[in-house]
């Protein structure tokens, strides 16, 4: 039977995380996205998700991609400005190609409403040639963060979904 559950973006895209099946998840704390682990952290060890808070987004990044490159189904999250920060690694694996699903969530900040500053990551994406996802409610990031597993393994790439503020808070 289907539960209807009210939950926040952020909420909604730990359970697509958990829902596709993803094996490991790292991050490095950065508003608005670090509840996304948080609530992974809730149901981790029932669903056998490793979990690692990492010592900056490009380590969260290489440890999600050395898990994809093994066949696992892996997740980094990291804010806008840590986007930045993978973007070396980021656009090797969109080059050099995945194995297991491999998704990006990004945490926009338009507004710089909880950031000192404020970015518009879809040209990165754009600039690695990976696809990138853009939700505007909870159900969709839900549904776009199972279908961005799936994409990615299709089509060999990392996946990037991009979660603005407004929407990690909203419920």
């Amino acid at each position: 039977m289907n539960e209807v559950k009210l939950m926040s973006g952020n909420e909604a895209a730990a359970r697509g995380a958990i829902e596709a099946g993803v094996s490991l998840v790292a991050s490095y704390p950065g508003e608005p996205v670090s509840p996304v682990i948080d609530y992974i952290l809730r149901d981790a060890k029932k669903y056998g998700i490793y979990v690692e808070w990492s010592i900056n987004e490009k380590v969260a990044y290489e440890q999600a991609l050395g898990a994809s490159f093994l066949g696992l189904r892996a997740l980094a999250v990291v804010k806008h400005v840590g986007f930045n920060w993978i973007l070396d690694p980021f656009a090797g694996s969109a080059f050099s190609g995945i194995d297991g699903g491999l998704v990006v969530i990004v945490g926009d900040d338009p507004g710089g409403k909880c950031s000192t500053s404020e970015e518009d990551t879809r040209y990165l994406a754009e600039l690695a040639e990976v696809p990138l996802l853009e939700p505007s409610t909870p159900q969709e990031v839900k549904d776009m963060v199972i279908y961005a597993f799936d994409l990615s393994e299709e089509v060999g790439l990392p996946v990037v979904v991009r979660l603005v503020t407004r929407l990690c808070n909203q419920r």
